[in-house]
């Protein structure tokens, strides 16, 4: 049986996180379980390689059909090895709305506001910018401009400009509205997950290809985890053990240990230890619509015989210089808008993709062309993980109940009309797009119904195992798994309310803050 003082589950922007942290200058032994693999592929490292990564790297979960869009079945990819979605993702660096934090406050999560977090942002962070008020710069996380942004992504930002949307070069600033090109969390042209960034020596043992099966308990205290590996069982005993496995699969693991919904655990055949109904509930996720473009020539990226040299010739340059077009997170520019429903914070985001994108970019579109996404920032639907099997390999049933409450559709509309107002405006008209689903965009039941059709997920599920003060919060403020002791989680899971915006930058802050609760628990 192996022993460490801190065991994390999961090695993805949290479990990276925290682990780096808890294992700086030698005091506890960490060790890190996870399921998949090392992530050192040349599809991991180059950043233009992310639409062509396979299974290795992604879970690739779907939803349960969704009678929001539908009756379809939504994708989830999330990811799988070392630096989790961070090693899959477009990269890009956001933080979200100051308010967002001060709602998690409100909420319950007392010492969450954005006062709280904004420390733990810079800590993280090596902005190639350097340090600001908002910003650090000598953080594991490094975070750059796109020293080559295509020209499609310049010709978004200066249409929204032209229609009064301000330019924004930094939406983790003073301001998060408005038009702008993305920073992304690249280090000299390489992707930098989080795992890069704060696992980079051996001061944490990673034990990878570990499947978790669930939670071992004395009395009322978490004292290791069983796993299994190379078709073996095995256990490892801990002080304290650290979810860190995600929206999905943290509560899942959780049900999978006696804690979560007794009646559904019971269900399961699972022997209930605490019953929580909030763990598997509180699930949000943001929602999203996507235009597509053909263009004529091949500028913009696609397939095609100049498209596939033009591909050719990047994958060179970047072998050889780390530099040019294969340094793109295809979402280069976007946008955050307050649509006519919004307060006082942006309600709708714009990511401005170079790449005509269909099913997540499953499906193969010859030609060339551009994309954008619409999503609702704030949705109030709320969905839910539960238990298909008591075993830990079969996945969790996920429902984000996409678009049930009505709200999300009349944001979600209104953020679609936003967005077409720009792609139809210059320069980024003059490149002559043709729209593959044109719509009345005044005829409300036809653009809700093509809505339906198409809407899915921007990735950012969170919430499951939500954090605050009341007696049903499945985690304390300190991420301590209420009902239990030596417990923590550390990932988007504990979030009350999804943030507006990308989730990947709050995820780690969310580790960095673990890190710092454990250490002072352990003493």
């Amino acid at each position: 049986m192996e022993e460490a003082d801190i065991v994390v589950i999961g090695c993805g922007s949290g479990g990276s996180a925290v682990a780096g942290r808890l294992s700086e200058g030698g005091k506890y032994k960490v060790a890190v379980l996870e399921a998949g693999g090392r992530n050192t592929g040349l599809e991991t490292l180059m950043p233009g390689m992310m639409p062509f990564q396979g299974r290795q790297t992604n879970w690739r979960f779907e939803t349960v059909p969704q009678p929001g869009l539908n009756g379809r079945r939504g994708y989830q990819p999330r990811g799988r090895g070392m630096g989790g979605s961070s090693a899959i993702n477009a990269m890009l660096y956001v933080r979200g709305h100051q308010r967002d934090y001060d709602e998690w406050r409100d909420l319950g999560a007392t010492g969450w506001g954005w006062d709280d977090v904004l420390p733990w942002f810079r800590r993280s962070e090596r902005n190639m910018r350097g340090a600001d008020a908002f910003h650090g710069d000598d953080g594991p996380l490094w975070v750059s401009d796109q020293a080559y942004a295509h020209p499609g992504s310049r010709a978004f930002v200066e249409a929204a400009a032209r229609l009064q949307i301000p330019v924004n070069p930094d939406f983790n600033g003073a301001r998060q509205e408005g038009a702008g090109l993305y920073q992304v969390t690249q280090r000299n042209g390489e992707r930098w997950s989080a795992s890069r960034a704060y696992l980079p020596g051996g001061g944490v043992e990673v034990l990878c290809e570990a499947m978790v099966e669930r939670i071992l308990f004395e009395g009322g205290r978490a004292c290791g985890v069983a796993y299994r590996r190379g078709g073996e069982a095995r256990t490892i005993r801990a002080r304290r053990v650290v979810l860190a496995a995600g929206a999905f699969q943290t509560s899942q693991l959780l049900m999978l240990s006696g804690i979560g919904p007794g009646a559904h655990l019971a269900e399961m055949g699972v022997p209930v230890r605490v019953d929580r109904p909030a763990v598997g509930s509180n699930l949000q996720d943001h929602v999203d619509y996507v235009a597509a473009f053909e263009t004529p020539g091949s500028l913009f990226l696609g397939r095609s015989a100049m498209g596939t040299l033009k591909s050719l010739g990047g994958l060179m340059r970047w072998l050889m210089t780390r530099s040019g077009g294969m340094t793109t997170p295809y979402a280069e520019a976007g946008a955050f808008l307050r649509t006519e429903r919004a307060g006082e914070r942006p309600d709708v985001q714009l990511h401005f993709l170079i790449a005509i994108v269909e099913d997540h970019g499953r499906a193969k579109v010859a030609g060339h062309g551009f994309s954008c996404h619409a999503c609702v920032l704030r949705p109030e639907s709320r969905g839910s993980v539960r238990l298909q099997s008591p075993h830990a390999d079969a996945p969790p049933l996920i429902d984000p109940n996409f678009l049930s409450d009505p709200r999300d559709m009349a944001v979600l509309k209104a953020g679609t009309r936003a967005m077409y107002r720009i792609l139809e405006t210059a320069p980024l008209a003059d490149y002559k797009g043709r729209d593959r689903y044109p719509v009345d965009l005044a005829d409300d039941a036809a653009l809700e119904a093509l809505i339906r059709t198409r809407a899915d997920t921007i990735y950012h599920p969170v919430g499951s195992a939500r954090m605050g003060s009341d007696d049903d919060a499945v985690v304390d403020p300190r991420l301590r798994v209420r009902g239990v002791e030596g417990l923590y989680v550390a990932d988007a899971s504990v979030m009350p309310r999804l943030i507006g915006g990308n989730t990947n930058a709050p995820t780690i802050m969310i580790g960095e803050r673990g890190a710092a609760f454990i250490a002072e628990d352990l003493g």
